[in-house]
């Protein structure tokens, strides 16, 4: 059996939406260059739709899969749906993920969170805090 599929391999060596939106509307970076994993997700946002987004992704090849499948994911979504997207739907996206690697679709979900709270503090949208817990040490998978 192979150790990834057919889709992490399509994803790492074809990524969907990399680069940089300069006039993004929110931006998050989780990670921990102790890990090795850094991702950043730059949305650009219109009636409460994301338009358009890209990643930067510093990490293996698990890490660089996850991103361009869940920017693939909410890509023309409503933030409020972006916000329900879970690592468990990335992964099943990817068709899986070895144990030792989950925490790359975790820092996929953390960094759309990330940048959907960048753009609601930006425009000063309320929201509750309980929906963007503050990851970005990464401590839950480098430990």
């Amino acid at each position: 059996m192979a150790l990834y599929s057919e889709k992490v391999m399509d994803h790492f060596r074809n990524p969907r939406n990399v680069g940089v939106i300069e006039d993004a509307d929110g931006v998050g970076e989780v990670g921990n260059a102790k890990c090795g994993d850094i991702m950043k997700i730059y949305l650009k946002i219109a009636d409460g739709v994301i338009t358009d987004v890209k990643f930067e992704t510093f990490g293996c090849g698990s890490a660089i899969a996850s991103s361009s499948m869940a920017t693939e994911m909410i890509k023309g979504k409503p933030l409020s749906e972006a916000l329900t997207l879970t690592n468990k739907a990335v992964t099943e996206a990817l068709d899986g993920l070895p144990a030792h690697k989950l925490h790359c679709s975790v820092l996929a979900e953390e960094a759309i969170k990330a940048a959907v709270k960048d753009y609601y503090d930006r425009n000063g949208i309320e929201y509750d805090p309980k929906q963007f817990p503050d990851c970005g040490s990464c401590a839950h998978c480098c430990v």
